[in-house]
């Protein structure tokens, strides 16, 4: 079943279903929505359910209030029940949505990027096919417990990003998320902060359990898979993120990701179909 998220979309429009959806109000305990849209701007909500976001085509980016993932077709990313999170796509992306009341099975207890496999993809399409104003009949509460029972086991994906709650550390990364390429070395953000960089480096570590150099390199990826998802060109896209030559971006696209941004991109899409 595709069908329009209960949360006014500021850009764009699903051509699914033209009524709106609370996942909320639906008695079923687990269930699986899907919807497709030209661009996305689903804003900051929590769900009493947890909610596993499988992308089959297109890029969307997942926010709380402490982690950001970038995931490309093929990937998910779990969210626990209560969390604040918030969907944005600049481009055409098709997802389907897991809803699962905690107690309906063990259930994964963070949140996170995960790797469906298969099995675990066929069954989310499968599954949101079934009606949602009927309990299911004994042959989809199969399908919907097996679904369940692979979740737990489901790899984990690189796709995060810890997100400070310090302040100072927060204007810190908000500067370079918002120009991923700037060359500013942490000494020079760190005073626009208003705090040292001693202080600066030993707060990075602590909050998001990376060094600065780490978290800026991982940044760096992230925006950099929004923009090939989006249609860039590799080499566009390694400028846009402060490589100024393509292939030291290319090196550290494939040691973080396993495949060069061309056949990674190729792959998943192999892959999500």
């Amino acid at each position: 079943m595709l069908i329009l998220l209960p949360f006014p979309i500021r850009q764009g429009k699903t051509d699914a279903m033209n009524e709106a959806f609370d996942p909320d109000g639906i008695e079923q305990a687990v269930f699986v929505v899907g919807g497709h849209h030209e661009t996305l701007d689903e804003p900051w909500h929590a769900l009493r359910r947890a909610r596993l976001i499988y992308v089959s085509d297109g890029v969307l980016t997942v926010r709380t209030d402490s982690s950001r993932w970038v995931v490309p077709p093929g990937h998910a990313v779990w969210i626990v029940a209560n969390v604040l999170h918030s969907l944005s796509a600049t481009r055409r992306v098709q997802s389907y949505s897991l809803y699962a009341s905690p107690d309906a099975a063990p259930l994964p207890s963070q949140s996170g990027a995960l790797v469906p496999d298969a099995l675990v993809q066929a069954l989310l399409v499968a599954v949101a096919e079934l009606p949602l104003d009927s309990p299911f009949d004994e042959p989809a509460a199969r399908l919907v417990q097996v679904l369940l029972d692979r979740l737990p086991a489901l790899p984990a994906a690189p796709l995060g990003l810890n997100w400070p709650r310090d302040p100072r550390i927060q204007r810190i990364a908000d500067s370079l998320s918002a120009t991923p390429a700037q060359s500013a070395v942490l000494e020079d953000l760190a005073v626009a902060a208003g705090v040292t960089a001693r202080t600066a480096a030993r707060l990075f570590v602590k909050e998001t359990g990376q060094t600065f150099g780490q978290w800026r390199q991982q940044l760096r990826l992230l925006v950099a898979l929004e923009h090939l998802g989006a249609g860039a060109s590799v080499t566009q896209v390694a400028v846009e993120v402060g490589y100024n030559d393509v292939s030291s971006f290319i090196a550290v696209f494939r040691d973080a990701f396993g495949d060069t941004p061309a056949r990674y991109f190729r792959a998943i899409s192999v892959d999500a179909g």
